[in-house]
């Protein structure tokens, strides 16, 4: 019985990784047309009673401007270029940073958010930890940098059921994404977080100090030549 029992679990797993592989690589071109993020934010309307619209809408690589990419790199994954999903140096400062007794502090990368939201459920649980480094796998296996970028951009959220740059940028300035300015690119990213809580339209005072360090960081690491390095451009 133990034998026929791990063939079976075998066979899942096999045909799990087989699927979840196929279809990473079918999203390597194919706009995903939303996100398990998504999903669980729309059941979680649901349950409290008050339904909500979600907002998403699809912006193309280059149609993003380079001022939002910049400042989200340097905002949240400032090794995003270099590592292979997984930014070791920052994961054993974030270890023992929890470990002396601060609060909480993750070390997720751009990569291992994207497959998060993608893909699986919010959490902390080492089930979804499992899940979500096997999918960044997947995405820096079969994506470029770029495309990784491009779908965290368009699936990130902003604010209750605002998904992805083209909707933040309508719902906390008015205008489309292409039009961001530098400054308001980076409140974007000043905010990513906490989405649900802070706003980048009407800023606290951290929100704004974050966000003139995310420009001052932005400068450091090269501007637009570290994307054109990164995307060999």
């Amino acid at each position: 019985m133990l034998l026929t029992l791990l063939r079976r679990l075998l066979r899942i797993a096999l045909w799990f990784a087989a699927l979840s592989a196929a279809l990473v690589l079918i999203l390597r071109w194919v706009p995903p047309p939303g996100s398990m993020l998504m999903v669980e934010r729309k059941v979680e309307s649901w349950i409290d009673g008050k339904p909500i619209d979600l907002q998403r809408d699809w912006r193309p690589w280059k149609e993003l401007p380079d001022d939002l990419k910049m400042a989200v790199i340097a905002g949240e994954d400032q090794h995003f270029a270099e590592h292979w999903g997984f930014d070791m140096a920052a994961i054993r400062q974030a270890f023992s940073h929890n470990e002396a007794g601060g609060s909480l502090r993750g070390a997720s990368t751009i990569s291992q958010q994207t497959a998060k939201n993608l893909f699986l459920w919010s959490g902390r649980s080492y089930l979804r930890k499992a899940f979500e480094a096997w999918f960044t796998v997947l995405l820096e296996t079969f994506w470029s940098k770029q495309r990784i970028l491009e779908v965290y951009l368009n699936s990130v959220e902003w604010d209750d059921g605002v998904f992805g740059a083209e909707a933040a940028a309508r719902h906390h300035f008015g205008i489309g994404a292409p039009y961001l300015s530098d400054r308001q690119a980076s409140l974007l990213a000043a905010v990513l977080p906490n989405p649900r809580e802070w706003s980048p339209s009407r800023p606290s005072a951290y929100v704004a100090e974050r966000a003139a360090w995310i420009r001052q960081q932005e400068r450091q690491l090269g501007g637009s030549d570290y994307l054109r390095r990164m995307t060999g451009q």
